[in-house]
């Protein structure tokens, strides 16, 4: 086995227990995956904690951009505290100024709430504008690793930047790629970064058990999707990526 760590975005409890069933060490569950995962409901995470996985858990009251409110903040105090002491292994948040820089004291802020608590800084890095000097705030602030795209719509295409953060890092952090990793791609992140965790979906779509349907009828009105199919984490999926780096 390698020394390589693989962590799943898992969009459910059942997620977690497929990641699990197919190697990964670690999870970041997420709600609504399709906004860019927000904060799932604590009956989520409490039946995800029944599986033997690290479980870290994003504190993101909403879709959209990372410059919070007061409200929103103390919102993810809130969140932080009420899940701190259920067992999870970490939190993923994120937050920016207005002009795009690392928001500081909100992040200090939150950090507060994080004793015990591996955090990582989520993909808000990926729209900073200065991603070399946001590496130096985000150790100086004491998360633990920062997940990125290196700027990129993919890790893949964000190789140079994810190449040049690894080395600027210099094991003082954790730059973990994601977005668009998959068994064809991710050899090649890991060769061209030095990168040693790395985020994945490994998702597929299955149909839903409903007999009867009405696909005239979208729940979330102009907003259009297959109701009718369900997306998880696909334990074969997870296999064959890890399989990759693990010859």
């Amino acid at each position: 086995m390698s020394n390589y760590i693989f962590e799943i975005c898992a969009n459910s409890a059942e997620s977690v227990v497929q990641a699990q069933l197919g190697g990964a060490q670690r999870v970041e569950l997420c709600a609504g995956i399709p906004e860019g995962g927000t904060t799932p409901s604590y009956g989520e995470i409490k039946a995800a904690l029944k599986s033997d996985i690290d479980v870290n858990v994003i504190i993101r009251p909403r879709a959209g951009d990372f410059l919070y409110t007061e409200r929103e903040l103390e919102i993810m105090e809130y969140d932080i505290d009420a899940i701190r002491e259920s067992g999870i292994h970490g939190v993923v948040f994120g937050c920016l100024t207005a002009d795009g820089e690392i928001d500081t004291a909100a992040m200090k802020r939150l950090m507060k709430h994080c004793k015990g608590l591996s955090v990582t800084f989520h993909r808000a890095f990926d729209v900073c504008r200065q991603p070399r000097l946001a590496l130096e705030q985000i150790i100086d602030l004491g998360c633990d690793r920062i997940l990125t795209s290196g700027q990129q719509p993919d890790a893949q295409q964000g190789i140079p930047l994810i190449r040049e953060l690894v080395e600027q890092a210099k094991g003082r952090i954790v730059i973990m790629p994601g977005c668009g990793i998959n068994e064809t791609n991710i050899g090649r992140i890991a060769a061209e970064t030095g990168a040693r965790e790395f985020h994945m979906s490994a998702r597929s779509l299955y149909p839903s058990g409903m007999i009867y349907q009405n696909p005239q009828v979208s729940m979330g009105g102009t907003v259009t999707i297959d109701e009718y199919k369900h997306s998880l984490t696909d334990a074969e999926k997870v296999k064959r990526t890890i399989a990759v780096l693990n010859k």
